[in-house]
């Protein structure tokens, strides 16, 4: 089994900048990619981010440009860089990893979640 605990949601202005990190463990030698999800107040669970074993950066149409994704194979870490945040990015972030797959399905292992709030 893989935990995931993620940190560094807040409350930021519009326009400023945030930092979310990950880190797994468990069975965390098993993961072929990890990534982000976030869900917004009475929408769907929806993909934000996330790299493959070997792959390439991966990004919602919505942040390319503002977010950026990096991982740390040896420390079994993810994060997402978020720039020039938007009120719409306001949402509850999830950590995910995958042991074989990234955006055919919906990825097995998921963090609690942390809150990104995007207000003036």
């Amino acid at each position: 089994q893989v935990q995931l605990v993620e940190s560094g949601g807040g409350l930021v202005q519009p326009g400023g900048s945030l930092r979310l990190s990950c880190a797994a463990s468990g069975s965390s030698a098993s993961i072929f990619a990890m990534g982000w999800y976030r869900q917004a107040p009475g929408k769907q669970r929806e993909l934000v981010a996330g790299i493959p074993n070997g792959g390439n950066a991966d990004y919602a149409d919505s942040v390319k440009g503002r977010f950026t994704i990096s991982r740390d194979y040896a420390k079994n870490t993810v994060s997402l860089q978020m720039n020039n945040l938007k009120p719409e990015d306001t949402a509850v972030y999830y950590c995910t990893a995958d042991p074989k797959q990234w955006r055919k399905t919906w990825p097995v292992h998921w963090g609690q979640g942390t809150q990104v709030t995007v207000s003036s």
